[in-house]
């Protein structure tokens, strides 16, 4: 390294600006800091409102749903389920196959 003499106006603004930089990074660390923590809380707040909304949708649904079963008149639901088990689909099918057969035995193409 060769010796070479620098001004020392020169040295003194390099020293400066380093200073600088040193003296103002711990507050930039704690802006940093502030920046993500209030960035942290919003979201935690949005997150909360967002399942208090949910919960709340899900308690009127399920509040329907019983409303909904409590209005159905029960006797006649189960005479209406039974005639359903009587009369099965494939009977029905069978008696609409037979009307067609018969209309097709009539003459009618």
């Amino acid at each position: 390294m060769s010796d070479t003499n620098v001004n020392p106006q020169i040295t003194d603004a390099v020293t400066q600006a380093n200073v600088k930089v040193v003296g103002d990074a711990p507050a930039i660390a704690m802006g940093n800091l502030y920046q993500a923590a209030a960035k942290s809380t919003g979201i935690l707040f949005q997150n909360a409102t967002g399942t208090q909304q949910q919960g709340a949708l899900a308690e009127a649904s399920t509040n329907q749903g019983v409303m909904q079963i409590y209005a159905m008149d029960t006797a006649a639901d189960a005479a209406t389920q039974v005639k359903v088990a009587e009369t099965g689909v494939a009977d029905n099918l069978t008696g609409l196959l037979t009307v067609l057969e018969s209309f097709k035995d009539k003459g009618n193409p």
